[in-house]
């Protein structure tokens, strides 16, 4: 099950998830419509409270916010699409920041 979550939360976050060595601020706007998304996204799926869909997407925001420029964020909210390696490594960032620690 927390697989699935954890799949699916980051799934959720796929659109804004940059991968950089340089930490930049949310463009205006971004950070609340990433969370809106990613809650709504998380806490659709089975056995997921909203508490912990809020807890996961926190994580996953300051990861961004910690890893990502503010134009790579940008990049990945693109309309015309978005890079599948740069996916990817977004998707591993966020799941190494945000797994459940066991």
């Amino acid at each position: 099950m927390r697989i699935q979550s954890l799949l699916a939360l980051t799934t959720a976050g796929v659109l804004l998830l940059p991968l950089s060595v340089q930490a930049g601020a949310w463009p205006a706007g971004k950070k609340g419509d990433y969370l809106d998304q990613c809650i709504t996204a998380a806490a659709a799926q089975p056995g997921m409270t909203m508490t912990t869909a809020k807890i996961h997407c926190d994580c996953g925001a300051n990861a961004i916010e910690k890893n990502f420029t503010t134009q790579e964020i940008e990049q990945l909210d693109s309309r015309t699409g978005v890079d599948a390696a740069l996916v990817k490594r977004a998707q591993d960032a966020v799941r190494a920041a945000c797994a459940p620690k066991k």
